[in-house]
């Protein structure tokens, strides 16, 4: 997998871009905060070393207690309001990019799921997928 991934928000104000060698996973979360953050049954994220992403414009962030206590950052467009990414404060070396605001989304291949014990019945976890009771462990 390599070249360079890009993406951004819908107005366009926010945009990033990361090598995509440096991927190290993409899943399916289906907490109950990111199928509130997204209006739907999960939210479908990459994640990249916090290193290796680039953002240009200015993101506006909105932190909750997530439900195993840590502390989710959400960083979206302040003009159009667009979700871009996330990171969880604890795990500083990671931002997790919104596969849906990339560019160009047709390589991303998702290895697992989180959060199965909350999936709506409505948008069911793949069962092709391995998937976490909770988050897996990203240490």
């Amino acid at each position: 997998m390599t070249g360079i991934a890009k993406g951004g928000c819908l107005c366009g104000e926010v945009r990033y871009e990361f090598p995509r060698e440096y991927v190290l996973t993409a899943l399916h979360c289906h907490c109950k905060d990111c199928q509130r953050v997204s209006g739907s049954g999960k939210a479908t994220i990459v994640l990249v070393p916090s290193e290796a992403l680039v953002t240009h414009g200015k993101l506006k962030s909105y932190t909750t207690e997530g439900t195993d206590g840590s502390h989710v950052s959400r960083g979206f467009c302040a003009t159009c309001g667009s979700q871009v990414l996330s990171n969880v404060e604890e795990l500083d070396t990671v931002k997790f990019i919104k596969a849906g605001s990339l560019d160009d989304s047709s390589w991303v291949q998702v290895g697992s799921s989180c959060w199965s014990s909350s999936a709506a019945h409505w948008s069911p976890v793949d069962n092709e997928l391995p998937a976490f009771e909770k988050n897996p462990d990203l240490q």
